[in-house]
């Protein structure tokens, strides 16, 4: 597990925006500040040095994440049908 960054907001569409020091692969789950899945990761954007993540979460309230920092983990296996 890694340091992912610290949440700044949350968008319209419900996604948490993070800023962090480098770019996650999509689908990678997110962990919150208690360790537990909090949610994945849906899109990488922004400067590379910097870039920002959003998350689509799978908690109920997301805005209490605001200003918390966040872990990733492994990215999700495909499974096939």
């Amino acid at each position: 597990m890694r340091r992912l960054g610290k949440v700044l907001h949350v968008t319209r569409s419900g996604d948490l925006i993070a800023r962090s020091d480098f770019a996650p692969r999509i689908g990678s789950r997110v962990y919150g500040p208690d360790l537990r899945a909090i949610g994945t990761v849906a899109d990488v954007f922004g400067p590379v040095a910097a870039p920002y993540v959003a998350i689509r979460p799978s908690i109920d309230d997301p805005s209490r994440l605001v200003g918390q920092v966040v872990y990733v983990g492994r990215p999700r296996r495909w499974r096939r049908g």
